[in-house]
């Protein structure tokens, strides 16, 4: 790897209830909640880098990484990144390659995890936290609970928030 190294971590933006079966695409399951999915890359510091297109909030994070190419745009730019186990498997490079992604481990019910890797999980938990402040500086934003559009619009208005929110922890 040439560059440096980025935080990768997706968020589910909490959103309107709409009524509607064009609506029931937003429910996120996981998060029992209505809203939209975005990834977002921070640096080291919690700033925000980059953030995807918003995305109905059904859709997983390793799905929307795979969309929109993020391996390869990370391998490009000579980045890695870290990323919780939510990620796990989204770099599938060979074995000759540096990881662009670089994720913990997961245990099986018939293999847990050894004390080498728990603690290997336990260090890339502790840097990955920046990237939760950064989304968190972003969701503070309280026009973002009032969205009730679709997607596109609210891409161009999270990309929009992501100025404003730099600006604001800059100062």
């Amino acid at each position: 790897m040439g560059g440096g190294i980025v935080l990768l971590d997706g968020s589910v933006i909490r959103t309107r209830h709409r009524t509607g079966k064009e609506n029931r695409k937003n429910y996120s399951g996981k998060d029992k909640c209505h809203g939209l999915l975005v990834i977002a890359l921070t640096d080291d510091r919690g700033r925000l880098l980059w953030i995807s297109a918003a995305r109905p909030g059904r859709t997983s994070e390793i799905t929307a990484c795979r969309h929109d190419k993020l391996t390869r745009k990370l391998r490009e730019a000579g980045l890695g990144a870290i990323a919780d186990l939510g990620f796990v498997g989204l770099d599938d490079a060979g074995p000759d390659t540096d990881p662009a992604v670089i994720t913990g481990y997961k245990a099986a019910r018939n293999r847990p995890l050894t004390r080498g890797q728990k603690l290997s999980n336990t260090a890339l938990a502790a840097l990955g936290a920046p990237v939760e402040h950064g989304l968190a500086h972003l969701r503070n934003w309280r026009v973002l609970g009032k969205v009730r559009t679709d997607p596109a619009w609210a891409t161009a208005l999270v990309r929009a928030l992501l100025v404003l929110t730099n600006r604001e922890v800059a100062r």
